[in-house]
């Protein structure tokens, strides 16, 4: 389980997997100079309910791995990410697709 932490402020708990996922997806949207929201469960022992970030390029992100090894991407995964970020309804954390024949891409 890594975390994701916007500012000193906010933090949401994500699985490694899925969060390398959503490293190379704002990555690249961010190395494009593009904003966008990005949406989240909040866990029960939070109060639960729903958080909505706004990211953008000078935001203060930083992506907290507790696994040591990185994992292979799919790219099937990484294409929906990439298709809900670029929506009018922003990026959410979804679940892992079935690779569709693409295959695996390099680790980050």
């Amino acid at each position: 389980m890594g975390r994701f932490n916007y500012s000193s402020q906010v933090k949401a708990e994500v699985e490694d997997r899925a969060l390398a996922h959503l490293q190379v997806v704002i990555g690249n949207k961010l190395r494009r100079g593009e904003s966008f929201f990005f949406t989240w469960r909040d866990d029960a022992s939070i109060g639960d309910g729903r958080r909505s970030v706004w990211i953008h390029p000078s935001a203060d992100l930083d992506f907290k791995y507790y696994g040591s090894r990185a994992p292979a991407l799919n790219r099937t995964w990484l294409e929906k990410l990439a298709h809900a970020a670029n929506s009018t309804g922003g990026l959410f954390i979804m679940s892992e697709p079935h690779d569709e024949g693409t295959g695996a891409i390099e680790t980050i």
